[in-house]
């Protein structure tokens, strides 16, 4: 390794450095300044809440055994319709990929429902599904799984058309260009989609938990809300923030793992 290399990687380790420094610092100095805003009533802690207040909250809900079932209810429903709704609309973006017929019928009522305000179903899905955990993960489907459908077919579509008539040109079929060039091409698109249906996946299963829960984050901060607990309502968000969190660096892992698995 050259000088000039060996300059340039402790460049960057520092960088790197330096930024994870500044995020947390960037971190403490926004909880202390709303610590101190709340503590020093210069807006009513009513009305913000405040880090200390959240913390003792959250120790109240887990002394009562309540804090693991809330948690679990809304990461089961969430990490079900991400994916379902991930595999499903890859499966169909496949599909209209596959048929061009198919894709000039269906295209049209896809943006159409992309388009659809999906809170405006909600009253169909609960008698559909019913009451709970069914309703909730179709509600996150149905809000992810229109995106993957977009997204996947675009990328399908934008794959070099010259290097798909090189594969026809030696006999290749379509399940043959699919195999050994959409998806291999269409990789980093996946992992595109990924991080979008985290924070999709996150919204549905909260919004199905408004509708129809009696459990789960949404349930929460429903509950929180209407008794006027502002401190439930906080805290609940915030654990939410970390849930969503901790999924979109589960993501970046797995982003990771898959380029050095194609640079080797």
């Amino acid at each position: 390794m050259s000088d000039a290399q060996r300059k340039y990687l402790k460049k960057r380790k520092i960088r790197i450095i330096i930024t994870h420094l500044l995020r947390i610092g960037l971190l403490l100095i926004f909880i202390g300044g709303w610590e101190l805003i709340a503590r020093f009533n210069v807006i009513d802690p009513f009305i913000i809440s405040s880090p200390s207040r959240i913390i003792k909250i959250i120790a109240t809900l887990n002394k009562n055994g309540e804090l693991n079932k809330h948690i679990i209810a809304s990461l089961y429903e969430t990490v079900a319709g991400f994916l379902i709704a991930t595999a499903a609309g890859s499966f169909i973006a496949v599909l209209l990929w596959w048929s061009t017929l198919l894709r000039d019928v269906l295209e049209p009522y896809v943006i159409t429902l992309n388009s659809l305000p999906k809170i405006a179903l909600g009253p169909i899905i609960i008698v559909w599904m019913g009451v709970g955990k069914p309703a909730i993960i179709f509600m996150a489907v149905l809000i992810c799984i229109i995106i993957t459908i977009i997204n996947m077919l675009a990328g399908f579509c934008s794959v070099d058309k010259e290097k798909i008539m090189l594969l026809r040109s030696m006999h290749a079929g379509k399940l043959k260009i699919m195999t050994k060039l959409i998806i291999p091409a269409n990789i980093p698109t996946l992992i595109s989609v990924l991080k979008i249906n985290v924070g999709l996946s996150w919204v549905g299963s909260i919004m199905g938990e408004y509708l129809s829960s009696r459990e789960g984050l949404g349930y929460l901060i429903v509950y929180g809300s209407q008794v006027f607990q502002l401190d439930l309502v906080m805290a609940s968000t915030v654990i939410l923030c970390v849930l969503a969190g901790g999924m979109y660096a589960a993501v970046a892992i797995l982003e990771k793992l898959v380029k050095k698995k194609f640079a080797q």
